[in-house]
């Protein structure tokens, strides 16, 4: 389905070529999800990649909590990014709220790369869950993976 949209969304870019040239902001390529679970944020491979990559990250990380992810809920786009000329990777940036072994509900931030697997195999997901990223990998309070304001 992601990838019909690129198709449709490249294919109305490239009509749009043809027409006469107006400034194109880059802000004008991204597009920013609204209410309801995504199907592809919530997609049990997605969601099976970020929880054995959490039970590693808290297994060999100092001083995290031994919790699991047990479920997700909620899950939502909140950032689209087509594959373009000069930006050649489709990104799908995603929340949901994590369910973990203690009971306790975490917000997550997660992005979708395609092609962007081990040698360009297969998608990468990165992830950050609130509270767990003990070494700032994507700044304070996940703000990297977080929706630009």
């Amino acid at each position: 389905m992601a990838r019909l949209l690129a198709l449709v969304f490249g294919l109305a870019l490239s009509a749009s070529a043809m027409l006469p040239a107006t400034a194109l902001r880059a802000a004008d390529l991204f597009v920013y999800g609204g209410g309801g679970d995504d199907p592809i944020c919530a997609h049990q491979s997605v969601r099976g990649m970020i929880q054995s990559r959490f039970r590693h990250q808290v297994t060999h990380v100092p001083q995290l909590p031994d919790v699991d992810i047990v479920d997700f809920y909620n899950a939502r786009l909140t950032r689209y990014e087509p594959a373009t000329q000069n930006s050649p990777i489709e990104r799908r940036y995603c929340y949901a709220t994590a369910r973990l072994s203690d009971g306790q509900d975490r917000p997550i931030w997660y992005l979708i790369e395609y092609g962007q697997g081990f040698a360009s195999i297969g998608d990468n997901v990165e992830f950050c869950v609130l509270g767990f990223d003990r070494w700032n990998v994507y700044n304070a309070a996940c703000r990297v993976l977080r929706p630009q304001s």
